[in-house]
């Protein structure tokens, strides 16, 4: 069987060049920061204002073809190259995708523009899930970029109306106002990487206990 939950998670790249591994938690958040997370969200600047992350998140989609890419790897469904219509739709669904999760992040409502645009995604037909191993298939078996926006949409809004306001959060270090859904269990997720931030937060403490 298909699993309905996606793998999220993707390598970023800051404007100088530096990369990582970011796993927000969320498909929609991670597909946020394809591009629009790391610029300008809500009109100011949401990375690069402290000491931690300097620069600006590098643009993923830059053609009709990175969208192709990045959807390919999280829905091997989708087999039909996107295209330059498909690219705008997605620049679109992604901006308000960033806007609505830097809000609810700050304990603010989302803009009402950007929930008609998400909902209007989520209204479109997205990949119906599927048992693996038949014979036949039912209706249209070639899914296309856009059935794979309405997915990230409708994960949107199942993330979104569940109001996790305290799940939806800012990494706490210094510096560093990534964005992530804390999906664990015990919901202490602090870090938008233990790799990066994480420790160099325990650095910093062990120095602090020691000097």
């Amino acid at each position: 069987m298909r699993a309905t939950r996606r793998t999220t998670g993707q390598e970023l790249t800051l404007g100088d060049g530096r990369r990582w591994w970011f796993d927000s938690g969320s498909l929609a958040i991670d597909f946020a920061y394809t591009g629009s997370m790391g610029t300008d969200a809500l009109g100011t600047s949401s990375i690069g204002t402290g000491p931690v992350w300097e620069g600006a998140l590098a643009e993923i989609l830059h053609e009709a073809s990175d969208l192709t890419a990045w959807l390919s790897r999280r829905f091997p469904e989708v087999v039909d190259d996107a295209t330059d219509r498909d690219l705008i739709d997605a620049r679109t669904l992604r901006e308000s995708l960033a806007r609505a999760a830097t809000a609810l992040s700050s304990h603010q409502e989302i803009p009402s523009g950007d929930i008609d645009v998400i909902n209007l995604f989520a209204s479109t037909p997205d990949i119906a899930p599927a048992l693996d191993s038949g014979t036949r298939q039912a209706g249209r078996s070639r899914a296309r970029a856009s059935h794979a926006l309405s997915v990230v949409a409708r994960e949107a809004v199942e993330l979104f109306a569940a109001n996790p306001a305290d799940r939806i959060r800012q990494c706490g270090a210094d510096g560093c106002e990534l964005i992530f859904y804390d999906e664990s269990r015990s919901n202490n997720r602090r870090w938008c990487s233990m790799d990066r931030c994480g420790n160099r937060a325990k650095v910093r403490a062990h120095r602090a206990r020691t000097s």
